[in-house]
């Protein structure tokens, strides 16, 4: 589905991504882990075309990113913190994202039902919670049934069943065929969801493989204990 070959990207003195091979597969989730400045979200936004890398190139379903964008309509994304005018609802949004994509597009409406939002959808985004707010957000990322979802920090904010309906709807999709990336700080949720982890360091992939293959490198019996494991086994990086 996505092949990044040598991506690079600095800003100003600082280098974000150094050298990135990165290959993201149909009917798998690939979890991108690191600590903070380590990259992750850099290397999405470029998959987004959000940011233009410095050298290296990407391929979406072997067809080189461009500038006419057009291979977007096959991404769903959810970040972390959604930026949507205030005084609009989230049937507005809903609503203008279906004129963007114009007729006859399939759409999953699914999470509109699961994630109980039918009683807030006609409230403007300005009086809702963080958490409804995230439940929102998560529905548009579905909603155009997208063959790669670009998850960053999916369960933030949200409550537990709420978290857990979204897993179970990350699970489904993956099962279907989809290209799943997910970025999060909370790794004992991606041992329940991720079968590829990709570990970036100081804008460096440290590892990429299944997470029964980190769990065996690693001597570790969680995702959490391994990237604890592999961190603690990084050399010193130069001083900022």
């Amino acid at each position: 589905m996505i092949s990044a070959r040598r991506i690079r990207k600095r800003f100003g003195r600082l280098d974000v991504l150094n050298g990135v091979d990165l290959d993201v597969a149909r009917g798998s989730v690939t979890a991108i882990v690191g600590p903070n400045a380590s990259g992750k979200t850099t290397f999405n936004r470029i998959i987004l075309g959000l940011v233009r890398a410095d050298t290296g190139e990407v391929t979406v379903d072997g067809n080189f990113i461009d500038d006419d964008g057009k291979y977007r309509a096959k991404i769903g994304y959810m970040p972390q913190i959604a930026r949507y005018p205030e005084n609009l609802t989230g049937r507005d949004i809903m609503a203008m994202l279906r004129d963007v994509r114009g007729p006859g597009v399939v759409r999953d409406e699914e999470l509109v039902d699961t994630l109980r939002l039918g009683p807030v959808l006609d409230a403007p985004l300005r009086v809702l919670s963080g958490g409804t707010r995230q439940r929102i957000n998560a529905a548009m990322a579905f909603l155009f049934s997208p063959d790669l979802l670009i998850l960053d920090e999916p369960t933030a904010g949200l409550d537990p069943i709420s978290a857990g309906v979204l897993k179970e709807k990350i699970r489904r999709e993956r099962d279907a065929g989809r290209a799943l990336i997910v970025t999060s700080h909370v790794l004992s949720e991606l041992d329940e969801i991720a079968d590829r982890i990709a570990f970036l360091l100081e804008g460096s992939v440290r590892f990429d493989g299944s997470r029964a293959e980190l769990l065996q490198a690693t001597g570790q019996s969680s995702l959490e204990r391994a990237i604890a494991s592999l961190m603690g086994a990084q050399p010193p990086g130069p001083p900022r």
